[in-house]
């Protein structure tokens, strides 16, 4: 048990590990980290309620080999539900923290919440499937999480520097991207797994390849231009 769950905590322990060391300007306190990751974890328990009721839903109306059923699962019982759960935690417990002070403490943040979600879940999946499902989830499900917050993170991050900036159309345009972007990713990545098909399999995972790499490429750059947010002109630079 106790070797069960430590293989589904450590993916997400050395993803979070990468993360904040790559904030090299000012370090977040690590009680708001700890905060992030267990209220990013509780996530999972209004994402299995609201799930369980939107496929159940769902199911009154189409069959579920069906394509519509396959869309809507993925991008919204499951991927919206999610995403909305992380966002939720994310504006609530950082938006006015006077700790977000730096553009690159988004991406901290939003990895935080995102990863604890990704821990509980990968605890129930791994206690019931053993080594091998923490294996293939270590390698594939808990990175999939860290890559769609990191592009949370990062339209976060561009919304908190137009709110500082006093644009708040650009604000509200980029807290809405914070949100869909991540849906869309989260949502096609399922969505591939749910079709069990061989030609969906190679999607999949040249999705999941172009996407670590797009994130990694985000991190460094986000990292390496990070500066206090009151003393950034505002800019939007979209994917």
């Amino acid at each position: 048990m106790k070797a069960l769950v430590a293989a589904a905590v450590l993916p997400a322990v050395l993803l979070m590990i990468y993360v904040y060391r790559k904030d090299k300007v000012e370090k977040e306190p690590a009680n708001l980290i700890i905060k992030l990751v267990i209220f990013g974890g509780l996530t999972v328990i209004s994402a299995i309620i609201l799930e369980l009721f939107g496929s159940w839903v769902l199911g009154k109306f189409y069959d579920d080999g069906e394509l519509t059923y396959k869309l809507v699962e993925n991008f919204i019982v499951v991927a919206g539900v999610e995403e909305g759960g992380k966002y939720f935690v994310l504006k609530r417990k950082t938006w006015n923290s006077p700790e977000f002070n730096y553009s690159y403490d988004a991406v901290v943040y939003s990895v935080a919440v995102s990863l604890g979600f990704a821990t509980i879940e990968n605890i129930l999946y791994v206690l019931t499937g053993g080594f091998t499902v923490a294996v293939v989830r270590a390698l594939l499900s808990v990175p999939g999480h860290a890559v769609f917050a990191v592009y949370m993170g990062y339209y976060y991050g561009v919304a908190k520097k137009a709110s500082v900036n006093g644009r708040i159309s650009a604000e509200e345009t980029n807290r809405t991207m914070a949100y869909i972007v991540p849906v869309i990713l989260h949502g096609f990545y399922d969505f591939c797994l749910s079709m069990d098909s061989g030609k969906f399999v190679g999607i999949f995972l040249l999705f999941d390849v172009l996407m670590v790499i797009s994130a990694a490429k985000k991190v460094n750059k986000l990292s390496a231009n990070d500066a206090p947010l009151a003393e950034q002109p505002y800019y939007n630079e979209y994917m």
